[in-house]
């Protein structure tokens, strides 16, 4: 059995994708590392009482800066700490930190002035913290392989354990392609695994509607194609629903979130659009002719 001519042109579309992001990071234009990675300045400032976080980020804007992070910490959470993109020099950093004092004085007149420091810092994550990463991710591959396994069969592990690295490709290729919207810092991490819960919730229900239809009486003179067929119509009005919902929480955190909630929701939205995607138009259809030639390898050690 050959695989379903749209499943073809989904594996091309996908090809064509991550060529792109692999040119470009070729040509110097890979992953556009955020502040974690990066380093960078880092302002406090003493605002001498409970702040909004929507002034700190208009204060930053009417600065000119668009990439940030902010902490908070005293008891009373009146101590900001801010930190920026690396700046080119000493007198840089004290014109934003002169700016964001004379900003904050109009709102805040309890600002200690004398108590705002600034200074460069180097990033926070390093190589430690993408090996580990990455370790996480290869007991995560390891964990799903074999969950499919005794679950369903090992084909049917190694098509999810495909479509896996398919998702995690699809978004890293986003991450490249949208460097100019798009940074990756240390909370990529967590975004590749949502995305892998979320390619693993549909893939064990593809499967397992799978298996289900197979024992039907109705679906014995249906070839495996037309059951991956059948079996993903099926679950159409759950998977389209469960993206619908992943869309407009996560889109309504990216349009009115802070930049740092953007940085993770846009990643995650890029994940679930990729795992539906990927689950109907790729990873019934690649597991169907490898359980055929499964079988005929079978019948051929029989006779």
């Amino acid at each position: 059995m050959k695989i379903q001519n749209h499943s073809y042109k989904c594996l091309i579309a996908s090809g064509c994708l991550i060529l792109i992001a692999l040119v470009m990071t070729l040509l110097g234009l890979g992953f556009r590392l955020g502040l974690d990675f990066s380093g960078g300045c880092l302002i406090r400032l003493d605002m001498g009482q409970a702040f909004e976080q929507a002034d700190v980020a208009m204060a930053l804007k009417n600065q000119g800066i668009a990439a940030y992070s902010l902490a908070v910490s005293g008891e009373n959470g009146q101590i900001l700490q801010i930190r920026v993109p690396e700046l080119e020099d000493a007198e840089e950093i004290s014109a934003l930190q002169a700016g964001l004092e004379a900003a904050f004085a109009e709102n805040y007149p309890d600002l200690n002035a004398p108590a705002t420091a600034a200074g460069l810092i180097g990033p926070a994550a390093d190589i430690t913290f993408l090996l580990n990463a990455f370790i996480c991710l290869l007991f995560a591959i390891a964990f799903i392989l074999v969950y499919f396994i005794i679950r369903f069969d090992i084909r049917s592990g190694i098509v999810a354990v495909v479509s896996l690295l398919h998702d995690w490709l699809i978004v890293a290729s986003f991450m490249v392609i949208l460097r100019g919207v798009l940074r990756v810092n240390a909370s990529f991490a967590a975004v590749m695994l949502v995305v892998t819960a979320c390619s693993v919730y549909n893939l064990y229900i593809l499967f397992n509607r799978i298996r289900e239809n197979r024992k039907l009486p109705a679906c014995r003179n249906l070839s495996r194609g037309e059951i991956v067929t059948l079996s993903i119509g099926q679950n159409c009005g759950r998977t389209v629903s469960t993206l619908l919902i992943t869309l407009l929480l996560f889109g309504t955190l990216s349009v009115i979130g802070a930049e740092a909630i953007r940085e993770i929701s846009l990643p995650i939205i890029i994940g679930a659009i990729a795992s539906a995607y990927s689950t109907n138009m790729i990873s019934g259809y690649l597991w169907a002719p490898l359980r055929g030639r499964a079988k005929t390898k079978k019948k051929a050690k029989k006779a």
